[in-house]
């Protein structure tokens, strides 16, 4: 049986002055999936504020909206329920190397096979003295084994612009940097790979009515003849916790927050998730 989770991502900016004027892109709204299903969601930036909603090229709802008046804060709330699933029907065998790789390089499929600036390591980093095993998932799951086991999580190690090798020279990041580091190694692998965002409820056994307080999640997806998702922080199977907002190449495709102003610097931004199980 599935939960019922209800998220609320609340983020704040203020500036050192008035800001005169800004335009604002949010990625915060989960999407329905055959593993959930968004019962309600709601994203609003202050009273009078209208928000409009598109879908962008990689599948994403992105609510927009801007302010033309000045102010010194902006605070951005989205809210949603969502219903997950907590055994997704099994995946299909992964295809064997050749046709894998065949057809890997055609069509859209190649978005997610080539590097992009936050996804780059070396040579030396994506051979790590091993070759791809006989079974293409295999071969993920060693991937991302190898990544927890070099990557540490620590809280505030890193930064959004942080890319996939300097984490791994670090050896020491957040769920952003395991995730491009995973994406990286996946696509020198042959594997397409894209980069998913969205929250975790962080207990496994939570109980209804139980909130869990973070900060957005973000994990991966391979391709093997099917899409197929990989957590390499917490290293747990991707179901009812998991939530999905966005899905793209790298961070820079599903960022929460996107915007542009005119006026004073802003502080540092402060974010807070929290997903409560509802049922």
């Amino acid at each position: 049986m599935g939960w019922r989770l209800r998220v609320t991502h609340t983020t704040e900016v203020r500036y050192t002055g008035p800001a005169r004027a800004s335009f604002n892109e949010v990625r915060m709204t989960p999407l329905t999936l055959p593993s959930q299903v968004t019962l309600e969601s709601r994203v609003s930036a202050g009273t009078g504020v209208p928000v409009w909603t598109y879908c962008d090229y990689w599948g994403t709802f992105v609510s927009v909206f801007d302010i033309g008046q000045p102010h010194e804060s902006l605070t951005i709330r989205a809210q949603a329920t969502v219903e997950t699933d907590a055994a997704p029907a099994p995946a299909p065998p992964a295809l064997p190397w050749p046709e894998l790789r065949a057809q890997a390089t055609a069509g859209r499929l190649l978005e997610f096979l080539l590097p992009t600036p936050l996804t780059t390591v070396t040579p030396d980093t994506a051979a790590g003295g091993t070759g791809p095993s006989a079974d293409p998932a295999r071969t993920a799951e060693e991937i991302s084994a190898r990544v927890r086991a070099q990557v540490r999580y620590m809280a505030g190690a890193t930064g959004v612009r942080t890319d996939a090798q300097e984490a791994w020279d670090q050896g020491q990041g957040v769920c952003q940097d395991m995730a491009h580091v995973t994406v990286a190694l996946l696509r020198a692998a042959g594997l397409p790979a894209r980069y998913v965002s969205g929250y975790l409820h962080a207990d496994p056994s939570a109980e209804p009515g139980q909130t869990a307080v973070g900060e957005s999640h973000a994990w991966v997806e391979y391709w093997a003849g099917s899409w197929r998702p990989l957590d390499p922080t917490s290293g747990a199977p991707v179901r009812e916790r998991h939530v999905v907002v966005a899905r793209g190449r790298d961070y820079a495709d599903v960022a929460p927050l996107k915007g542009i102003y005119h006026g004073a610097p802003a502080s540092p931004q402060e974010v807070t998730v929290e997903v409560t199980r509802l049922a």
